[in-house]
């Protein structure tokens, strides 16, 4: 069995993350007023995100899963799971849980590209600008975030903890 770090503090309360992520739901509804939209869940940290986003916009959404692997000493990324259906000619937004670095974001952005969307944005719950490696700019942010390792909410310690309906530090 595994011994699992404890909670350090809570960071983000359940209630401010579904304040937050209806605010968001409410920007991307009236920016795709009328038009429907297809959302690309990066899996698994993404999916409780996804969840609450789709359930608070005004819009006809479908949403697909993409996941990836990422290689930290090479920094190579590739894809485990491709998209179940097309997405030439469609509204498309990557739903991110968190973007560090930015080497999937960018490597993702760059694959989904090839596939010839009618637009591509990014919509991330977290981003930590200064950790960015790349130049990636989310159109769609929830919240900056500086703490160095949090987890709740999708994000995961040794898939741990995605269930928690907060994010919190881990006492490491």
């Amino acid at each position: 069995m595994i011994e699992l770090p404890a909670v350090k503090r809570i960071i983000y309360t359940e209630e401010e993350l579904q304040r937050r992520i209806k605010e968001l739901a409410g920007q991307i509804s009236s920016d795709y007023c009328g038009r429907p939209l297809h959302l690309l869940a990066v899996l698994r940290g993404a999916i409780p995100f996804l969840a609450d986003l789709a359930k608070y916009m005004t819009l006809d959404v479908t949403f697909d899963f993409l996941s990836v692997s990422r290689n930290t000493e090479t920094n190579h990324v590739s894809l485990i799971k491709d998209l179940d259906a097309a997405i030439d000619g469609r509204d498309i937004i990557l739903v991110e849980d968190i973007i560090n670095e930015g080497e999937t974001v960018s490597y993702l952005l760059q694959t989904l590209k090839l596939r010839s969307p009618k637009s591509l944005r990014i919509c991330t719950l977290f981003d930590r600008p200064e950790a960015h490696k790349l130049p990636i700019a989310p159109d769609y942010v929830g919240f900056n975030l500086k703490e160095k390792f949090v987890v709740g909410y999708g994000l995961d310690y040794k898939q741990y903890f995605r269930n928690l309906p907060y994010i919190a530090e881990l006492d490491l």
